[in-house]
């Protein structure tokens, strides 16, 4: 059976009927990209990621990344495809053409993004972080940096990656040990060892950048006195070509779960006293800088998670079409009964669509953050620059967490849905299984998410975002009041969203109180019913623009504006309810958490 990635007419959907991107070619700053543009830079996404990227996910599963005499090498089939890529210009599409970028508005590299990820997450990291490590460049480089490093990165010519992890310093970023030694020339000597480094070493690209957070002597303990630095594999000489190593060494790979495309490496630095870096951005201000790369990686996150959910999504209907077996059960006493595909059966149905309605939510939180980077660039006052600016802040810690922790749970009902066949390497179910796991946990677990979430971001600008986020779903709301057969569910949704305020109001006045423990207990469920309620808003937006092109759509829409009302009706009626019960219990505090005693756990 023939595997795929992402629902087409799902994603033209949400471009351009539910958040009518095409709008964007109104403003100077994206003229060129109409309604016909967007759907050939999709269409030209689709046939790269099913034509060249899915056929060689497995192998890169399978083969992995070896190192060898200190030389790291990827999948073979990597090579060919990441030539590909960067001849098709995706590495930098919405980065300023003067450094090899196009200019793209981010709705549309996101549903770009979504068929590569969907099709081979591996390979999209070796890419993914190089653009990230170039966006640094590009944001606190000199001039003169910018001149060496971006085009190369942009283009893809050179590799990026991001280290900040040591082996005693992960989610505490301000124990790092890793030191900067001046030197007389204005350049810095690094000595540290960083891991987890995702595609620390390969070899597909000439030269790697790698910006390394360290602590130049002298400077503050903690992360007040962390510098960020520009490291390359191979020294860049003045006339930008490359010169000798750099004492940037691979000391070992990781044996993963999942992703194993991508050579997750641990890396030294001057373990022979010869790494040579320099400063980028302003000396103590490394994480400052280093968060500009984080948070456009935690949106890339999300997608990731997005990406395996939705081609699970996708394998699983179409072998529940396919897969003959058991009988209808209205006919099970019928004298001969005939067996059907396995769709037509109650639970897989129910299973599917839980799928579905994840998904399509998802697709719709991504695609709707992604808007709001391109109305910060198309706002015509500060006012609206600022209402969109504290959105993409509130809503990047959940569509980090939440969709990575329920695009986990859609690719264990994708395995469920393949029954016994789900669980051998034969299919691609279990690989996104595994593949997924990963993005609940790398660029800030989600359990840190979730403190972000309440501890930063619910009281930013003294909570206007949140209440925007609030005033957004209200307008569905009152769209949806007005459209005959949607009047229930959107006064469940109010129900919901009224009672997310509250919510939010006790939490943060909980989490500045003597039980600031018990607020913290439970950021992870606040955040998680935030997500929900979320869910609940824009599959109700997808029915009101649903609903009224039933009876006038062509034969072939038909089922699937319908698809789009129940939908939101399943998930309305049936999740909504769970996550007002979680709501319900967040006011009550949960005590018992911070109560148990370490001594009370097994051992």
């Amino acid at each position: 059976m023939a595997q795929s990635i992402a629902d087409r007419r799902d994603q033209e959907f949400v471009l351009h009927e539910m958040l009518s991107a095409s709008d964007l070619a109104a403003h100077e700053v994206f003229a060129e990209f109409n309604k016909k543009t967007m759907d050939m830079v999709v269409s030209e996404a689709r046939n790269l990621a099913v034509k060249e990227l899915l056929p060689i996910n497995k192998e890169g599963d399978e083969q992995g990344c070896t190192l060898s005499n200190g030389k790291v090498t990827v999948p073979e089939s990597f090579h060919k495809a990441y030539e590909l890529f960067c001849e098709g210009e995706w590495l930098a599409v919405c980065d300023d053409p003067e450094y090899g970028g196009q200019g793209m508005p981010k709705i549309l590299a996101t549903a770009s993004g979504e068929l590569f990820t969907g099709a081979n997450c591996a390979f999209l990291m070796y890419p993914g972080l190089t653009h990230g490590a170039g966006k640094l460049v590009e944001e606190f480089g000199t001039q003169e940096q910018k001149q060496k490093y971006l085009k190369n990165l942009y283009t893809g010519k050179w590799a990026g990656t991001m280290c900040l992890t040591e082996p005693e310093a992960g989610s505490d970023v301000g124990n790092l040990t890793s030191i900067a030694k001046r030197n007389a020339d204005g350049s810095f000597s690094i000595i540290g060892n960083k891991i987890f480094i995702s595609g620390g070493d390969q070899d597909i690209t000439e030269n790697i950048i790698h910006p390394v957070l360290a602590r130049i002597e002298g400077a503050p303990a903690g992360t007040k006195g962390i510098s960020l630095f520009l490291v390359p594999k191979f020294r860049v000489n003045a006339d930008g070509s490359i010169g000798e190593h750099n004492d940037v060494v691979c000391t070992g790979l990781e044996e993963k779960m999942g992703i194993h495309g991508n050579a997750t490496a641990s890396l030294a630095f001057g373990s022979k006293g010869n790494c040579i870096g320099e400063l980028l951005g302003d000396e103590n201000k490394g994480m400052k800088a280093m968060f500009v790369m984080m948070n456009e990686a935690r949106f890339g996150v999300g997608m990731q998670g997005f990406g395996f959910a939705t081609a699970s999504y996708i394998n699983a209907v179409n072998y529940a079409r396919e897969r003959v077996q058991g009988t209808d059960l209205t006919k099970i006493f019928d004298k001969d009964p005939k067996p059907v595909a396995i769709i037509n059966h109650p639970d897989v149905k129910r299973q599917l669509l839980s799928m579905k309605a994840y998904v399509d939510g998802m697709r719709a939180l991504l695609y709707y953050t992604a808007l709001c980077f391109d109305k910060v660039k198309t706002a015509q006052t500060e006012e609206q620059k600022d209402k969109y600016d504290g959105l993409i802040e509130l809503l990047t810690p959940i569509v980090k967490a939440y969709c990575t922790d329920r695009s986990f749970d859609v690719c264990v009902q994708g395995v469920q849905i393949y029954g016994g066949y789900g669980f051998i390497q034969e299919y691609p179910q279990e690989q996104h299984l595994r593949d997924c796991k990963i993005t609940s946990i790398y660029e800030g677990t989600n359990g840190i998410q979730s403190m972000d979430f309440l501890g930063r971001k619910l009281g930013l600008k003294k909570g206007k975002p949140f209440m925007d986020l609030l005033g957004e779903m209200n307008k569905t709301i009152a769209a949806a009041k007005e459209i005959e057969g949607l009047v229930t569910m959107a006064a469940k949704v109010e129900l919901a969203v009224n009672k997310l305020g509250e919510v939010a109001m006790h939490m943060g006045m909980t989490a500045m109180s003597e039980k600031v423990l018990d607020a913290f207990a439970m950021a992870h469920p606040f955040l998680d019913v935030t997500g929900d309620v979320c869910m609940a808003w824009l599959e109700l937006w997808r029915a009101v623009v649903a609903a009224p092109k039933i009876e006038k759509a062509k034969t072939k829409d038909v089922a699937f504006y319908q698809g789009q009302v129940t939908t939101a009706k399943y998930f309305i009626t049936w999740v909504l309810p769970s996550a007002m019960g979680k709501m319900e219990a967040l006011q009550g505090n949960i005590p018992a958490i911070m109560e148990m005693p370490d001594a009370g756990f097994a051992g």
